[in-house]
């Protein structure tokens, strides 16, 4: 057995922040912070490490000297107090109107499972997406129009198709910006979503003016592609999540609103 060291490439200020977060969180209710097994900084680095680098949670009990049952307990909570700060739907569409935002990407991602046997009234797995081809959960993501995720939505089973994930989450408020002049741009999947939700035209041999609107659309919406690869290259944890699937929204959540605090938004 031997020991090495190692360094997470998280910042140090993001670090600070989910501290006081925690710290706050065990003072708020009452708790004795020197009956925890683990310190709120020792709770933080457990919960920044998993998101990052999607370490093994018995490695990261084992060096914060917890047990494996606690390193799950510690996880989950900071999960949740991070989600909190996620910015909520109208925020964004708020922010978007005061910056004069050109136009919105929504695209939704298959954030990758373990196998699970849960299934739908008619016998089929309710996790497995036949789009691609394998289990997982539906997030529908948001992105400014530099590319960059600025909101997530509860996650979905992937058996559920991204239009219909929309219309659940996020269509309705974006209806409304798109009136105050800031389009939505999607992909063909969410093509009938509505006015001001703009999607490429379907079909082969297109007339040259639905050609041209697909390749335009695309070219301007391509951008936003730079979301999922933002989140999923930066948050290693995302590329397939251990947890209870109904919790890969609130994991989402919290990696937005860690990118936007590296980013300088919060």
């Amino acid at each position: 057995m031997f020991t090495y060291a190692a360094i997470c490439d998280v910042p140090g200020e993001s670090l600070l922040r989910v501290t006081a977060l925690l710290w706050a969180h065990r003072h708020l209710f009452g708790a004795r912070p020197s009956r925890r097994a683990g310190s709120a900084r020792t709770q933080a680095k457990l919960v920044l490490r998993w998101l990052r680098d999607g370490a093994p949670l018995r490695i990261l009990a084992t060096e914060a000297g917890v047990s494996i049952s606690t390193a799950y307990r510690y996880l989950h909570e900071g999960i949740e107090l991070i989600a909190e700060q996620a910015p909520e739907l109208h925020d964004v569409l708020d922010r978007a109107r005061r910056e004069e935002w050109s136009h919105l990407s929504l695209d939704g991602t298959l954030i990758e499972i373990d196998r699970i046997d849960e299934r739908t009234e008619n016998g089929h797995h309710l996790w497995y997406s036949g789009k691609h081809k394998r289990q997982g959960g539906n997030v529908q993501v948001i992105a400014d129009p530099t590319g960059f995720p600025v909101w997530s939505s509860p996650v979905e089973p992937g058996s559920v198709p991204d239009i219909t994930a929309a219309r659940t989450h996020c269509l309705g408020a974006l209806y409304k910006v798109a009136a105050d002049g800031i389009p939505t741009l999607t992909d063909k999947g969410y093509q009938g979503a509505g006015i001001g939700v703009h999607s490429p035209v379907k079909g082969h041999g297109l007339h040259l003016d639905n050609r041209c609107y697909n390749m335009l659309l695309t070219a301007v919406r391509a951008i936003g592609e730079r979301a999922h690869a933002e989140l999923k290259g930066r948050w290693r944890c995302l590329q397939r999540v251990r947890l209870c699937p109904w919790k890969i929204g609130r994991v989402v959540a919290a990696t937005i609103f860690l990118s936007n605090l590296q980013r300088g938004r919060y």
